[in-house]
């Protein structure tokens, strides 16, 4: 009984998920999950709050098919204060049963763009757009809600605050934050799957619906700055297991980053000859530390990189390219282990020898015999040696090794 009682207590919560990022596969499986359980515990309604700059056209269709068939009602919510439903977001936003958005925030922009690096032509063009209007008009139709600025979004990218977009019909009202939103939801008549629903929500318990750690993973792939990174890292590091077999550690991290940042190129709009260029960077970078070009690779390596980089993620939308800043900083950071590893090898080539007959030169012994011109034997560095002498050197005075020939040692004596 107690068990059915506490069952009882979450049942007609309000229940609420927050999205703010790209419309991605990554929510709109998060999106579809929480209406799943929504709908089981059987919620007042669901407070989804939005704010993303748009994303993925199919990610986006599942939302709105999902919240267009809900057996729940379905709020979507523009906020916090400065959050936007750009693009994507517009489309869900219309479709949901009740719109609202908080005070300083914006929606439209919604005009199609491409996603890739190759460019649409004026065929193409129109029909993209013919579509999401089309679309959206419906969405506007079975919500009614203002079909003529769902048009002007899409061809003119047209876009306003949350006053206006409330005095044009574009949402349904405005709230300072969840709690305004609660209360004023309370009393008001839904349609949902043709049937009327009165929301009941002053004084429900309010539910949060968090991602899960595998949801906010694939979102934090869908950022192309992520996506570069880890890019980067898995060719980095498997061109490094190549050069130097059994460091194993390079090779482990440099899949793993590889295959996820391949999941990223599935999501986001990669261009291959950028992917290509990135690889030649590392090629040219690895050729430099094994073969003389007076830097020439190395400059190379730097412009292929840099180049690669910008049209990796070529796209008319800002938030699918990769930022310069990180761009620089991972060019800085190559190019300057690259000129390391450089550095390295050059003062190694005027480096005293340590190892081998040469490497004990310098070394100082103490004589064990009279040292003649003739011969003689000394010990040096751990080890007995035949010696010769210029000058006679007697047995146990300290001796300096000047040179090194057919295994004997040419030697000086310290001191007296």
């Amino acid at each position: 009984m107690f068990v059915l009682f506490l069952l009882l207590l979450n049942v007609n919560d309000v229940h609420v998920a927050e999205l703010d990022g790209v419309i991605s596969p990554a929510s709109s499986s998060y999106l579809v999950r929480v209406v799943d359980i929504a709908e089981k515990e059987e919620a007042v309604c669901l407070i989804f709050k939005l704010d993303t700059p748009g994303g993925l056209d199919i990610s986006m269709r599942e939302i709105t098919e999902k919240i267009l068939n809900a057996e729940i009602p379905v709020v979507v919510y523009v906020a916090p204060k400065g959050a936007r439903a750009a693009s994507a977001g517009v489309f869900i936003l219309y479709a949901s049963h009740v719109a609202a958005m908080a005070p300083g925030t914006n929606v439209g922009a919604a005009h199609p763009v491409s996603m890739g690096g190759e460019k649409m032509d004026s065929v193409m063009v129109k029909k993209v757009t013919n579509d999401a209007v089309a679309y959206l008009k419906a969405l506007a139709k079975e919500r009614e809600r203002n079909e003529e600025w769902a048009e002007q979004a899409v061809r003119e990218s047209a876009s306003v605050d949350a006053e206006t977009a409330l005095d044009l019909g574009v949402c349904d009202l405005m709230a300072e934050d969840v709690s305004d939103l609660i209360a004023k939801l309370d009393g008001r008549k839904v349609e949902v799957n043709r049937r009327e629903v009165t929301l009941h929500t002053e004084g429900r318990q309010v539910k949060k619906l968090k991602m899960t750690l595998r949801e906010r993973l694939l979102l934090l792939l869908t950022n192309p700055n992520i996506a570069y990174v880890l890019l980067l890292l898995g060719i980095y590091g498997l061109f490094f297991e190549l050069q130097n077999p059994g460091m194993i550690f390079p090779g482990v991290v440099g899949a793993i980053c590889l295959i996820l940042g391949f999941y990223s190129l599935h999501v986001l709009p990669v261009n291959y000859a950028g992917l290509a260029l990135i690889i030649l960077s590392a090629v040219l970078f690895i050729l430099e530390i094994y073969m003389t070009s007076q830097g020439l690779l190395t400059i190379g390596g730097i412009f292929a990189l840099v180049f690669g980089s910008l049209i990796l993620f070529e796209s008319d939308v800002p938030y699918l390219r990769v930022s310069w800043e990180v761009i620089m900083l991972v060019v800085i950071i190559v190019a300057g282990f690259v000129i390391f590893l450089l550095s390295l090898g050059v003062r190694a080539q005027f480096r005293k020898k340590t190892t081998g007959s040469e490497g004990i030169i310098g070394e100082v012994g103490t004589a064990k015999t009279d040292i003649k011109p003739e011969g003689g034997t000394v010990y040096v560095h751990g080890e007995f040696w035949n010696a010769i002498s210029e000058r006679t050197i007697k047995k146990g005075q300290e001796v300096r090794v000047v040179a090194v020939k057919n295994m004997i040692l040419t030697v000086e004596s310290i001191g007296s």
